[in-house]
């Protein structure tokens, strides 16, 4: 039987799931795909995301 081990997100994981969060926010899109192309990795400090989520913003203004 094996032996479970807890995991905690990483300060960056964390940020990563909010990336996404936000992405799918502001493009209205499911997030469920996103969530699941994340992959991790556990390191020191958590789990780490090693393809985090982009969000690209659009200028809200006009030059004058």
């Amino acid at each position: 039987m094996s032996e479970e081990k807890e995991m905690q997100l990483s300060t960056q994981a964390m940020g990563a799931l909010m990336m996404a969060l936000q992405r799918s926010l502001m493009e209205q899109e499911d997030i469920v795909p996103v969530l699941e192309g994340l992959k991790f990795k556990l390191n020191d400090e958590g789990l780490v995301v090693l393809n985090p989520p982009t969000v690209m913003l659009k200028p809200d203004f006009e030059d004058a």
